[in-house]
């Protein structure tokens, strides 16, 4: 029972699989644009081959930098986990980069450390990015381990520009615990500290590193980089309490999203949804020349909107209207009928509630989000100036 509780930490059954056949291909096409996959080694600090891969355009127009976000995999998890995440992310002009950490996927190494280690692997990958004039800002998204990984690293590293974090443990100590609970190991309290505390020894010998070093809460209080919490309801293998605390003690801006579902459940649309328009604001890509924005444009008779001082207000709620019958034609998850014209919230939060009910359908709805982004940064920015007389 303790052998099998020390691999469950640090040598949990390990992904293995073709990448030919579990990631995208080297040149594929995603929602009418190009884009291919470029593999690559890197070594990390403890001399361990790490298989990695980025997507990026297949042309990315000169003297473009584009940002990036990491993908980082959870425990018995591979960078072929990142799939879904580039649906997500390159549309909107973000590359991503997906590696196995050491000891998991295709990477060397034969053990993991469920963050201690892959925080340094994670600072590899980023190294390598910031070398690329190609690559402009740097975003984590990060699941289980991966979350934790990104906590660790992005508290030493401010210059992070945002990260999303799915289903983090507080403490891996508190996580044991708990875990023989939830499994039912009827043996009394004592004996439990006592084997954690052998399988400590164990693990320390065998993977370098104290499971009593991994409580991560403590690091939330020095995080000031913005970030998205998600952690399934009814997760009972890490449980939510443990996403509440981080969140609670984390000192940058952010927000929490819980949602249906269990440790390993597909996540929903409306999340993966939060996760496309946090990226969109932290990263600020660059906009590709395209047909749909012009369409948006004309349609709206807008030309080059700016919200200065002297905006209409009575045009912007029109204007909202208007996106609450495009998020009802796309699928929005409220098609109720909303009288905005005496609402008290401000155009901006009105503007971003819509926003943040449009789901990702198709092409079109892409650029519809494009399009309103657009409007609700140029509001913010103005809402930050000085007045003037």
């Amino acid at each position: 029972m303790i052998e099998q509780f020390v691999n469950f930490v640090i040598r949990p059954p390990r992904a293995e699989y073709n990448p030919d056949q579990y990631l995208w291909e080297p040149e594929f096409t995603l929602a009418g644009r190009k884009y291919k996959r470029l593999d690559l080694e890197l070594t990390n600090e403890r001399g361990q081959t790490l298989k990695c891969s980025h997507y990026v355009p297949a042309v990315i127009p000169e003297d473009t930098a584009l940002p990036c976000v990491i993908y980082c995999h959870g425990n018995s998890g591979c960078r072929a986990d990142a799939n879904e995440a580039a649906v997500i992310l390159l549309p909107s002009n973000i590359t991503l980069f997906a590696l196995d950490f050491a000891g998991s996927g295709l990477s060397s190494g034969e053990y993991v450390s469920l963050g201690w280690h892959e925080k340094q692997d994670l600072k590899c990958a980023v190294s390598f990015l910031r070398n690329n004039k190609q690559v402009s800002c740097i975003g984590l998204w990060g699941r289980s381990m991966g979350a934790v990984t990104s906590l660790l690293y992005g508290a030493e590293d401010p210059s992070i520009a945002g990260m999303v974090l799915d289903s983090a443990f507080s403490n891996l100590y508190d996580l044991m615990m708990e875990l023989v609970e939830v499994y039912k190991i009827r043996v009394p309290k004592f004996t439990v500290k006592m084997a954690v505390q052998y399988m400590r020894r164990v693990i320390q010998r065998r993977a370098k590193f104290d499971i009593m070093d991994l409580n991560v809460v403590q690091f939330a209080p020095k995080t000031f980089i913005p970030a998205l919490f998600g952690h399934a309801s009814n997760d009972m293998f890490i449980q939510p309490h443990h996403t509440e605390r981080i969140h609670q003690a984390y000192a940058g801006d952010k927000n929490l999203i819980k949602f249906e579902g269990d440790h390993n459940s597909p996540r929903p649309q409306f999340y993966y949804d939060s996760v496309s328009i946090f990226f969109y604001n932290v990263l600020r890509p660059p906009q590709f020349p395209s047909t749909c924005s012009d369409k948006f444009d004309k349609y709206y008779n807008l030309g080059a909107f700016k919200g200065g001082p002297g905006t209409n207000e009575s045009l912007l709620y029109e204007i909202i209207n208007g996106l609450r019958a495009a998020g009802t034609d796309a699928g929005s998850s409220s098609a109720a009928t909303t009288n905005f014209t005496n609402a008290t919230k401000s155009v901006v939060e009105l503007l971003t509630e819509r926003v943040n009910q449009l789901s990702v359908k198709n092409d079109n709805d892409l650029c519809r989000i494009s399009f309103w982004m657009k409007i609700i940064t140029s509001l913010r920015w103005t809402a930050t100036q000085p007045s003037v007389i």
